[in-house]
């Protein structure tokens, strides 16, 4: 298994998201709020900010949901992988969702709270680190997998379910990096459901 220190986040964006919040309106705002409230037991932030161009906000809502379709890697690996790469980023909106979404998935929470700790922590398989170092090392620049790590992966989950490791994290990448950039900090879902706090994070190592 690879030595490779973990990285830096980058800092969690705070205060007010750059783009106002746009007024959700209209039969499709009001459906799209329902199904928020119902998911996430609120309306985020981050759908005003989207509304400016809904189209865009179509778009990436079909992605996720297609990608919430795949089959070939396990929900919790898709959970921990998706959760490394927020915080390898910096997103605490989308550590913080996905948080949630595994408690309310039914997914092991005790392991999920401890994902911006994973290497420290006792709790995960070496998969599941392998897994999370992989995520963490698709959001350098440049990108850090190395030929071992890539090649332990491929026994763990087969061809399919590395394709697909990749793909949810390259989304996740993008994601994260387009909420700290619009300022979309966390909404503090996991708070609202009653969910320990996430475990904070070790000093990282110096590279």
């Amino acid at each position: 298994m690879s030595t490779t220190p973990s990285i830096v986040p980058s800092p969690l964006p705070t205060g007010t998201p750059r783009v106002p919040a746009a007024e959700i309106t209209g039969l499709q705002g009001a459906l799209t709020k329902s199904l928020s409230r119902r998911m996430l037991g609120k309306v985020p932030d981050s759908l005003g900010v989207m509304w400016h161009h809904r189209r865009v906000l179509r778009d990436l809502m079909g992605v996720g949901r297609k990608a919430e379709r795949w089959d070939r890697l396990d929900p919790s690996l898709a959970t921990f992988a998706n959760m490394a790469a927020a915080a390898a980023v910096g997103c605490g909106f989308c550590l913080d969702l996905h948080y949630f979404l595994s408690h309310d998935r039914g997914l092991d929470e005790r392991r999920a709270r401890e994902v911006p700790r994973w290497r420290e922590s006792d709790v995960f398989t070496p998969t599941e680190r392998r897994v999370m170092e992989y995520a963490e090392g698709m959001c350098r620049t440049p990108v850090e997998v190395s030929d071992e790590l890539a090649a332990a992966l491929l026994d763990d989950l087969g061809p399919a379910g590395l394709v697909e490791l990749s793909a949810r994290v390259g989304i996740m990448n993008a994601t994260a990096r387009s909420n700290i950039a619009l300022g979309i900090r966390s909404q503090e879902f996991a708070d609202a459901c009653g969910l320990p706090p996430l475990a904070a994070p070790a000093r990282p190592a110096a590279r």
